[in-house]
């Protein structure tokens, strides 16, 4: 019975995650080393999204769009003159629960990762969904940034 239990242990710890940790964290920490909060739960969710004034969430992915053009723009999009005054982060595949709180905020728009999201007043304002990244460079992702920034910052 002990050896049962431990092998059903061992699997749910390790399908826990759609992607291994090890994998992950450089990837977080490409945002969280520039001052995101890395938000994991729901509860986490919900408070980062009513604060007052500007947040930006992003919904991180492990997909090359994510690497080549969401995260480097993300980045690059701060260092314009207005910038949002949280800045909060989930990963996809990773922060399930997290993830999934964060999507209800972010209604009309469909489930996509990676996807940038504005908030002012805790009031979605800005969206890039995972096909306006696609295929744009991280420059251009960043310009749309700053122009919102412009607008609702």
């Amino acid at each position: 019975m002990n050896k049962r239990k431990e092998l059903f242990n061992f699997v749910v710890i390790k399908t826990k995650y759609m992607y291994p940790t090890d994998l992950v964290m450089p990837m977080k920490a490409e945002l969280t080393d520039k001052g995101f909060e890395d938000l994991t739960t729901p509860a986490q969710v919900e408070e980062a999204l009513k604060q007052s004034g500007t947040t930006l969430l992003v919904i991180n992915s492990v997909c090359g769009c994510a690497a080549g053009a969401a995260r480097p723009g993300v980045v690059y999009s701060l260092t314009g003159d207005k910038k949002p005054d949280h800045l909060t982060t989930v990963f996809a595949g990773f922060d399930t629960e997290a993830v999934a709180e964060a999507r209800k905020h972010l209604a009309p728009f469909p489930p996509s990762s990676p996807c940038v999201a504005l908030f002012k007043d805790g009031e979605l304002v800005h969206m890039l969904e995972r096909h306006h990244i696609e295929g744009n460079p991280a420059g251009a992702i960043a310009a749309n940034l700053q122009a919102a920034f412009d607008e609702y910052c």
